[in-house]
């Protein structure tokens, strides 16, 4: 035994993947002789059916009819007939839309007649004469040989490609894809197959692409389960992508983020594609900002993917958040409010921030300047800003969101427009040509996800019409995703309120205040904004209050208001109703100075109506002291937190300034001009600085 030589055991691989260990005896040489033997059984099949059928068949038709000449021609006769008409039904049944499919029936078709009229000759004359018996072993022979080349040829052995699958031959050939060829298609085990096309010269993958629907039907998939995409490189060629099972249906669990303190430019997870590969977007690291566009009908999971989307970004350092919501404000994003820098429930409010923003690009586009930067980035001194706008129309002028849009992407300003329908009614070209970025949820007709989605996703059958029906499914386009994943469908994050609050809790200590450049260059409006998120780095504002502090009630839903509350507040209301109403009417509407106006002058009045007095005439008012009155009115509506006027609630200052309207409208121009009014559309005016306090 201690002398013995012992035998070594090596891993051999077998066809390239089985590893057979070697040793000594006969396993390994059994398993060789097995494996070889299974790869042999295909090319033999032909041979064993060619070397037994025609001689058996031929001997017992022979046995039968072939002794007399009257039963042995009629026989012969019927099998003729019988021959050409099962060639023919082999012709007719043979799938036949590629090539390789058109040689196999010309095959089977031959195959077929051969064998027949070999029979039919072996009927009357006997299979073991001569010539019949040299034919039968003859043809039989180039019989299986050529169905060996052909199993050859299918299972890959040459390098051709071209053949399709069985089962993507056959439905090629049910919906008329006569002129398309079917390559490689391959399931990817995570519920979706995938398939190379190629259409012939005489048609194009757009027609391919029309037929998604007919491909969908015949495979009992819903709509949007077949997606047909074009090669950029090769117009000829394209790729169907077969999502035959729904990984998502369960629901998408909300990813937390990483680390604490990431900068903008750290991938954002929001969920998950139908293949189980991670949706994430980063719009900060673009080579240009695309702005977003936010689209699907109510109930379609927007909210829930906004609200998993802000306690990500609430959680980064060198970001601010304003969002404006007039209807859902409390209800979608009040338990993570901490979160948000400046939150927006009032309409008044809203024009605000909207018409201080072209200020700030101007004051953040000459920081990066000065900073060497053609485009924010986080080496600059400014905070990235995130502007979430629900339902933009009824907010904000076109042509005043459109210049905004167009000038925010390059100063780190992310421009986010959610909505039902993005139709031009409530959304300009020129609006949805700067919103680069999509995400389109559930919408109730396909044509709206038009409105939305590039053409050539749409065109690819990568349509969400299924309304409110699938929350949370969606298809995104931009912001960093791989153009290649853009038909693919995604799925966002379901959230837990108290997860996400407690999160954005937790990120106030990394939370950055927003920078002082851009805080100055917003005003009044940013300075008085009613709602003010927490940091731990903000001076003057206190910490996050923790869960259960009477002090956090400022977003709470309007019913959580107690019942003495509520009485207390209409008893205010009855007040200031009772003071208003006491206030009288001009007690002489017929006095000469009724209908006096800033234009008129003031008219002469007897010495019988003011009774023999005499006034001194009041002493001239220079051009600063005039100006210094006026001022003086509009710093005190700032102080105040009154920040619109018309101008004809200057009439009072202009009066006390010894001027008239024009020289009040000029001053009005003069103060526009230095940025610290800005004009709307209807007239009135917004204060962005105080004259008196300029930034």
């Amino acid at each position: 035994m201690a002398g013995r030589k012992k035998t070594a055991e090596v891993a051999v691989p077998v066809n390239g993947t089985d590893v057979v260990p070697v040793g000594r005896g006969g396993a390994f040489v059994a398993h060789i002789v097995g494996h070889l033997a299974g790869k042999a059984l295909p090319y033999a099949a032909p041979w064993a059916g060619a070397a037994t059928l025609p001689p058996l068949a031929g001997f017992a038709t022979n046995t039968m009819w072939g002794d007399a000449p009257l039963s042995a021609g009629l026989a012969s006769a019927a099998l003729a007939v019988g021959g050409a008409a099962l060639t023919g039904i082999a012709w007719k049944t043979t799938p036949a839309a590629t090539k390789f499919g058109r040689f196999r029936r010309a095959q089977v078709s031959a195959s077929v007649a051969a064998g027949m009229g070999w029979l039919t000759t072996a009927t009357a004359a006997g299979p073991f004469g001569s010539p019949v018996l040299d034919a039968w072993l003859i043809g039989g022979a180039l019989f299986a040989a050529s169905w060996n080349v052909r199993q050859i040829v299918r299972s890959g052995a040459s390098g051709d490609t071209e053949e399709t699958n069985g089962g993507m031959a056959a439905l090629a050939a049910a919906i008329g894809w006569e002129k398309v060829t079917v390559k490689s298609p391959k399931g990817t085990g995570r519920g979706t197959v995938k398939a190379g096309i190629e259409v012939a010269p005489s048609t194009t993958v757009d027609e391919v692409q029309a037929t998604a629907g007919k491909v969908a039907a015949a495979l009992q998939l819903p709509p949007s389960g077949v997606v047909i995409t074009k090669d950029p490189e090769d117009a000829s060629r394209g790729t169907i992508s077969l999502r035959v099972a729904d990984l998502l249906k369960d629901g998408v669990p909300f990813a937390p983020p990483v680390a604490m303190g990431l900068l903008p430019t750290e991938d954002i997870p929001l969920g998950l594609y139908a293949d189980g590969e991670v949706w994430t977007i980063n719009p900060f690291t673009a080579a240009i900002l695309q702005h977003l566009l936010v689209m699907g009908v109510t109930g379609a999971g927007k909210s829930e993917m906004l609200r998993g989307l802000i306690a990500h970004l609430a959680t980064r350092r060198k970001l601010s958040i304003f969002l404006i919501d007039l209807a859902k404000g409390r209800q979608t994003v009040g338990h993570i409010a901490d979160g948000l820098d400046w939150l927006i429930q009032d309409a008044k409010e809203a024009k605000r921030m909207l018409r201080a923003l072209p200020a700030a690009i101007k004051v953040r586009g000459d920081v990066l300047a000065s900073e060497g930067l053609d485009q924010w980035t986080p080496d600059s001194s400014l905070n990235a800003v995130v502007v979430w706008i629900e339902e933009a129309a009824d907010v904000a002028d076109f042509q005043e969101l459109e210049e905004t849009a167009r000038k925010a992407r390059s100063v780190g300003i992310w421009l986010c427009i959610s909505l039902q329908r993005a139709t031009w009614t409530n959304l300009s070209t020129d609006i949805r040509a700067n919103l680069q970025g999509v995400m389109c949820f559930g919408v109730n007709e396909a044509s709206d996800a038009g409105f939305a989605l590039p053409d050539r996703v749409t065109a690819a059958g990568a349509i969400p019409d299924w309304g409110s029906d699938r929350p949370g499914y969606a298809y995104s386009t931009g912001m960093g995703i791989p153009q290649e994943r853009w038909t693919t469908e995604v799925r966002s994050g379901l959230t837990d309120r108290d997860e996400l609050a407690a999160l954005v809790q937790a990120g106030a200590a990394y939370r950055d205040p927003l920078d002082r450049a851009t805080a100055e260059a917003l005003g009044q409006a940013y300075a008085q904004r009613a709602h003010k998120g927490t940091n731990r780095t903000t001076p003057g504002v206190p910490a996050a209050p923790l869960p259960g502090d009477s002090t956090h009630d400022d977003f709470e839903d309007d019913e959580h208001m107690t019942a003495a509350e509520q009485a207390a507040q209409e008893e205010i209301q009855d007040v200031a109703d009772e003071v208003l109403g006491a206030i009288p009417d001009d007690p002489e509407p017929d006095a000469p100075y009724a209908s006096l106006d800033l234009e008129d002058d003031v008219p002469d009045l007897d010495d019988d109506e003011d009774g023999g007095l005499a006034f001194a005439a009041p002493a001239p008012v220079g051009t600063e002291e005039a100006r210094h009155i006026l001022y003086t009115e509009l710093d005190t509506w700032v102080q105040a937190g009154r920040l619109e006027f018309e101008p004809a609630d200057l009439i009072p200052a202009t009066l006390a300034a010894q001027r008239k309207r024009p020289w009040m409208q000029g001053e009005l121009k003069r103060l526009a001009d230095q940025g610290l009014i800005q004009r709307d559309g209807h007239g009135s005016y917004t204060i962005l600085h105080s004259p008196l306090q300029p930034a």
